[in-house]
């Protein structure tokens, strides 16, 4: 398997220096899915056509996560009226 490796090295190497990225990204793509415990018939088989890697955030912790999108047609629900919410009427004025 270390062999498969090395020559997927190589060869993504190559493929940067003959400033072929496409074959670059496959070769990178095989090396990871190699490494997480797939076998070399699996990664030289597998499609990554569909797939798109998450783009990088700006620095800082939790940055590097996707902003989310609502639905079409969704709006916020109205805020509560501070001054009625949550409070019940007073029936009459407590006697000191």
């Amino acid at each position: 398997m270390t062999e498969t490796l090395i020559l997927l090295q190589k060869k993504m190497e190559a493929a940067v220096r003959a400033l072929d990225f496409e074959e670059a990204k496959r070769c990178r793509d095989q090396i990871s899915l190699i490494r997480s415990g797939a076998t070399a018939v699996e990664a030289d088989e597998a499609d990554f056509s569909g797939l798109k890697r998450q783009q990088p955030g700006a620095m800082g912790l939790g940055t590097s996560q996707q902003r989310m999108t609502p639905p079409p047609g969704w709006k916020p629900p109205p805020k509560p009226d501070l001054l009625t919410s949550g409070r019940t009427p007073r029936r009459g004025k407590r006697k000191p």
